[in-house]
């Protein structure tokens, strides 16, 4: 065992490993278009919309293995750190092999299901470490790590352009696969709490059921699981809204640019909310900013009138509000509840990512389909730039609830009896 005591190769460079390489799911708009084209090349008829599955599922298992998994990553990350490890590389590697044997089953079970587990054990497993290493900077903590996972996107997506290009699609995944387990197992091998760190025992005011029926719970759950929706509404589209205002061509750069704002979120905003007296200040400002954009957006019909300089500046400001959510929260939650159970109280409120993988991506690809009228760009790309507007519709009035949800509901840090 390594016996360095240091906050930075125990905590922050592991927490980095483990969330730059589980962070490349939201490089998803990049190849699913890929990955129907090989089915259909093959000879098996599958629509796009029926692929997206893989990554709703993919949101749903890493939310739902967080919350249930929380106690298990609470007791021993260091063996939950293990298991993400495998999980997520033998998830690619499974995904790429039911690519080319052209199973959508398959897919759905790789990228889904055991990448989704994969996803919520690393995701999860850092978490506490950091925050109990940066006991002071709680926000800085968090930012670091979940930052990381929003960087992966800012590598992932020019590296795996390029291997699709040269190797192609399934062999791409093949590749991943090696080298992210060889960066998840390093993370693994150096992850661990401080040195005479132990686990107070739970008390029974602190059940499953009890943390359920707090009503700062609810409110914070809520309030995050509207602002996963609303960015997996637009994230899920990206490429897509980009080719509608005709920038197909740069498609990698304004993903990795997303992406930069992304990361930038959850670390900047996060570490903005150590020296707020309020935590929950932040979620207003994103809120806030992503009711303006998104408004101003609406309001100049600008996606359907390919107005660039608004809708840029709403997928940034969309995507560093989505990152941030991400960050914020279990500092937040750790100024309401402490820190005794937080793992278990931050995989509880991590359900709301699962189920906003269920209904973020999936809805948006509902009102494209059925709304607006689909149309050749005369570059071989088929695009509905009335659907993706559409989508600004729903966003837009779900922006306004989770602000009236953060406003009224959600008390000022500290204010609650701490468990």
């Amino acid at each position: 065992m390594i016996k360095i005591q240091n906050k930075w190769i125990r905590a922050a460079i592991p927490a980095l490993l483990l969330h730059c390489s589980i962070g490349t799911v939201y490089c998803w708009s990049l190849v699913s278009g890929s990955i129907v084209d090989y089915f259909v090349a093959g000879g098996v008829d599958v629509s796009k919309s029926t692929i997206e599955w893989a990554f709703s599922l993919a949101i749903f298992f890493l939310g739902m293995s967080a919350a249930f998994l929380g106690p298990f990553v609470e007791r021993d990350i260091h063996k939950a750190s293990l298991i993400s490890a495998i999980c997520f590389s033998v998830g690619m590697a499974g995904t790429g092999f039911f690519i080319s044997t052209r199973s959508v089953i398959g897919v759905f079970l790789s990228y889904g299901v055991i990448m989704g587990i994969g996803l919520g054990t690393g995701y999860l497993s850092p978490v506490k470490t950091l925050m109990l290493w940066f006991s002071e900077q709680k926000g800085l903590a968090t930012g670091l790590s979940i930052a990381g996972f929003g960087l992966a996107k800012v590598i992932a997506s020019p590296i795996m352009e390029a291997l699709q290009a040269k190797f192609g699609i399934v062999a791409m995944f093949y590749i991943l696969a090696v080298i992210y387990f060889i960066m998840m197992f390093i993370g693994h091998i150096l992850l661990a709490k401080p040195e005479g760190w132990v686990e107070p025992k739970e008390s029974s005011g602190e059940s499953v059921i009890s943390i359920l029926k707090n009503k700062t719970f609810l409110g914070i759950w809520i309030m995050f699981y509207i602002n996963i929706t609303c960015g997996l509404a637009l994230i899920s589209q990206e490429k897509s809204i980009v080719t509608a205002i005709g920038l197909s061509a740069f498609a990698g750069v304004i993903s990795s640019i997303t992406a930069i704002f992304n990361a930038g979120g959850r670390l900047g905003l996060s570490t903005l909310g150590d020296k707020l007296k309020d935590r929950n200040t932040v979620y207003k400002m994103i809120f806030i900013a992503s009711i303006v954009v998104t408004g101003l957006t609406v309001v100049t019909n600008g996606i359907s009138n390919s107005i660039v300089l608004l809708v840029l500046p709403l997928l940034f400001v969309v995507n560093a509000g989505y990152g941030v959510g991400f960050s914020n929260v279990p500092a937040l939650l750790s100024d309401h509840f402490g820190m005794k159970s937080i793992s278990r109280i931050h995989g509880l409120c991590l359900s709301a990512w699962a189920f906003a993988g269920l209904t973020g991506n999936q809805i948006a690809t509902l009102i494209v389909n059925h709304t607006g009228t689909t149309i050749d760009d005369g570059q071989g790309h088929k695009i509905n730039p009335t659907g993706y507007q559409n989508v600004l519709y729903f966003t837009l009035a779900l922006y306004v609830i989770a602000f009236l949800v953060c406003f009224f509901i959600v008390p000022k840090s500290g204010k609650e009896k701490k468990a």
